[in-house]
């Protein structure tokens, strides 16, 4: 016979809490007020009273269909799980490709290829101090180069990201290798990664080579390209990490992202582009910060609004224009440099956010990114970590584990709010173009940065090693990868001014002036001449001078 319970269960849910708030309140006092990172107050418990579940269809729904909120796909990673990309970059382009064959053998299935700091200021090796040569990427600065890169790489079925800001010369010479080797153009699969000159203009001024009406030119010009030759190819990336990890929070980071991709969309309008036509390959590129619950939160948002802006400001009717599809990165800003080791616990609980936030593809940090390039070491931790999330935790057995949590969907409510009121303030300020031309993102962002910054300083918010829970330790024994071999790179260097005297120089100069003909066309095709100018045998830093010559030079907007 069952005993009678010694309290009963109250009658309602509105009672259950009532009496609960009494007891909590008894017990904590009246508490502080615990709120996120982009301000958005969390409170102690959540319940049924949080969401309205006559809104499930319009808010929730399932898998693959509108609003979007769990996954663009149905069947989500229990169908296909998410593409292991791991960014990895440094000395040589032999050098390169030994660690990229080693790093695809260890479970990774797609290519990341990060050039050289030099590569992404806009110069050839021969323009800058060989001493930081290859030190933070592969010295790549020609179609031989990228031959050599991708080497034992098939084009075909290989996806791959070629971290590449305006004018995608990276890109060009990949179309050049696939030449050379009989690959059918429209067989390439990838993304022309850091293609979104608004994140760079904002919060990363290395990428940021030509004026910002020059760099609008031509992206709008290699989007029309790639939709015409390069159907499989995504040629927009934009970006929200550079945002975040400059200072943004996770709010402002989805609004300014998406905030830029109306302005690409428009652009792309105006040049006389369908929606449906571009849309579809358009992707975009996170950061995922420690704050768990508001990550998830911050993706599944997106998400819904992603898919509201494509139907309802720009009429498409194709349901791949809808799709939010990101790749995301753990965020190497919220690794410490005290206790690296920490950092495998860091980066797995920003995997598992992104995960659960429903990306389609992934990058972990390795723990030693905050020290240097990552050693081979910390970088085989890094992949073997998303192996071990996919198959020994078995994250993928479930779509959407978090979808129907009182307080993962009472989150995402909020976030979109948030998210939305930051879009609006955008549009304010005249659209993004406008908004970072002026200053006023830069001028947000820094004023979320300092404000983080000053919780750390004051210890409200903890970082294990940095301002709690430190211990001695020997700097000298942190692990660092070691520079390129100087010898290997002195090789490298000779062996390109060899290359670029054997060249016909008829060829270059007539590619270079086609090319600066194109810039200063209006109805001709930038990134067309690039890709010509690329097989002819032009480098990278001819190509990038070329068009900073008629384009203007990048200047980002400084605001103090």
């Amino acid at each position: 016979m069952n005993k009678p319970l010694s309290e009963p269960i109250p009658a309602s849910t509105e009672e259950a809490q009532v009496r609960w708030s009494a007891e909590y309140a008894a017990q904590i006092g009246a508490g502080k007020v615990v709120r996120n990172r982009s301000g958005i107050e969390v409170k102690p418990l959540y319940t049924p009273l949080d969401v309205d579940s006559s809104r499930f269809l319009a808010d929730v729904g399932f898998p693959g269909q509108a609003p979007y909120t769990r996954g663009i796909y149905p069947t989500m990673h229990r169908g296909r799980t998410w593409t292991q990309r791991q960014l990895i970059g440094l000395g040589t382009p032999a050098a390169y490709n030994e660690r990229l064959l080693d790093i695809l053998a260890q479970g990774a299935t797609a290519v990341s290829l990060i050039p050289c700091n030099s590569v992404f200021r806009g110069y050839d090796m021969d323009e800058v101090d060989a001493e930081l040569l290859g030190t933070c990427g592969v010295v790549c600065n020609s179609a031989d180069h990228m031959t050599t890169c991708l080497d034992g790489v098939d084009l075909a079925t290989t996806s791959c990201a070629m971290n590449d800001p305006s004018p995608f010369t990276l890109l060009a010479f990949m179309l050049a290798t696939a030449k050379r080797r009989g690959v059918d153009w429209r067989a390439l699969t990838g993304t022309s990664n850091q293609s979104d000159y608004l994140s760079h203009f904002v919060a990363n001024h290395m990428f940021f080579r030509l004026a910002l009406a020059g760099a609008r030119r031509v992206l709008t010009d290699h989007i029309a390209w790639c939709g015409e030759h390069l159907p499989r190819w995504n040629p927009l990336s934009i970006v929200g990490q550079h945002m975040q990890q400059a200072g943004a929070t996770p709010a402002e980071a989805m609004a300014f992202t998406l905030s830029s991709a109306i302005q690409y969309a428009d652009d792309c309008v105006a040049a006389g582009l369908s929606p449906d036509s571009f849309l579809p390959r358009f992707t975009f590129f996170f950061d995922i910060s420690l704050s768990f619950f508001e990550e998830v939160a911050k993706f599944r948002a997106g998400r819904r609004i992603w898919a509201r802006l494509a139907r309802e400001r720009y009429g498409a009717q194709d349901p791949r224009s809808s799709r939010f599809k990101f790749h995301a990165q753990t965020s190497g800003v919220d690794l410490t440099r005290q206790q690296p080791l920490n950092n495998i616990a860091r980066v797995t609980a920003q995997a598992i956010a992104g995960i659960f936030g429903g990306l389609q593809s992934l990058h972990t940090d390795a723990y030693d990114e905050a020290l240097s390039c990552p050693t081979q070491f910390g970088a085989r931790i890094a992949v073997a970590t998303q192996n071990i999330l996919r198959e020994e935790a078995r994250l993928t057995d479930v779509i959407d584990p978090l979808g129907g949590s009182y307080y993962v969907e009472a989150l995402t409510d909020e976030m979109e709010k948030r998210v939305l009121e930051v879009m609006a303030d955008v549009e304010r300020a005249g659209g993004m173009y406008r908004a970072v031309e002026s200053g006023f993102v830069q001028r947000r962002i820094g004023e979320s940065a300092r404000a983080f910054q000053e919780r750390v300083d004051s210890g409200e918010q903890t970082v294990v090693g940095v301002n709690a829970y430190q211990v001695e330790e020997d700097a000298a024994a942190r692990p660092a990868l070691a520079k390129p071999d100087v010898a290997d790179m002195d090789a490298h260097r000779a062996a390109f001014a060899a290359w670029k005297a054997a060249r016909s120089e008829r060829l270059v100069a007539n590619a270079l002036d086609d090319l600066a003909r194109a810039a200063q066309a209006p109805r001709d095709n930038v990134f067309a001449q690039v890709v010509a100018a690329a097989d002819a045998g032009c480098t990278h830093g001819e190509i990038c001078g070329t068009l900073r010559r008629e384009l203007g030079f990048g200047n980002p907007l400084i605001v103090l």
